[in-house]
């Protein structure tokens, strides 16, 4: 038998948690899942512009992946008894801070500039996934300040908005494309002590 993904248990503004609570459809937690869903759905657009063999699609698809784990942890109160028995992001930082690494062996030291973002459809969903990112981070802030969000969901998601930075400018590079800037970064004032040494 078929699932009925239409259950109509939310048609009066609420739905279930981790746990088998109900809230409200604008109740902080699901906040964050929206955030976080929107973000993976736009992960995954830019996933189907590129080649099956494109040098990104198994971290793009990892990354993927662990959205999907750390939202079970998202979606479960820290007071639930039964809790999510898929793993959470550890290490996966850690992981992307690596790739980090291997691209910015490729980039000019521009990043003392803020960059407009486009240039072409990939660079472009590379900003709209990771500004979507950043809105969920700060949502994720606003939860973790009323129930605690596990330290490596919090990482996860920082890192991967620099990273979701990082491809667009990967993507630019590779294809002669240049980069607009818009102004430098503000310089902050010397100290007293730095003045005089």
């Amino acid at each position: 038998m078929k699932g009925n993904i239409s259950t109509k248990t939310g048609d009066k503004g609420t739905t279930a948690i981790g746990g088998g609570q109900r809230v409200d459809k604008d109740d902080i937690r699901i906040e964050c899942l929206g955030e976080l869903d929107e973000a993976n759905s736009t992960i995954g657009l830019l996933r189907s512009k590129l080649d099956a063999k494109h040098d990104w699609e198994e971290g793009l698809q990892r990354i993927q992946t662990e959205m999907m784990n750390l939202m079970s942890h998202v979606a479960t109160p820290s007071s639930s008894v039964k809790k999510p028995q898929i793993p959470l992001p550890l290490g996966s930082a850690e992981w992307m801070e690596t790739w980090l690494e291997e691209i910015e062996k490729t980039l000019s030291s521009v990043t003392e500039y803020f960059l407009l973002p486009g240039g072409n459809e990939i660079s472009s969903l590379c900003h709209t996934s990771r500004t979507q990112i950043r809105r969920a981070e700060r949502r994720l802030v606003t939860l973790n300040k009323i129930d605690p969000v596990d330290p490596s969901i919090l990482k996860f998601v920082n890192r991967l908005s620099d990273l979701l930075f990082k491809l667009a400018r990967q993507e630019l590079l590779r294809n002669d494309i240049t980069e607009e800037r818009w102004r430098l970064f503000r310089n902050r004032p010397k100290s007293p002590d730095e003045t005089r040494s």
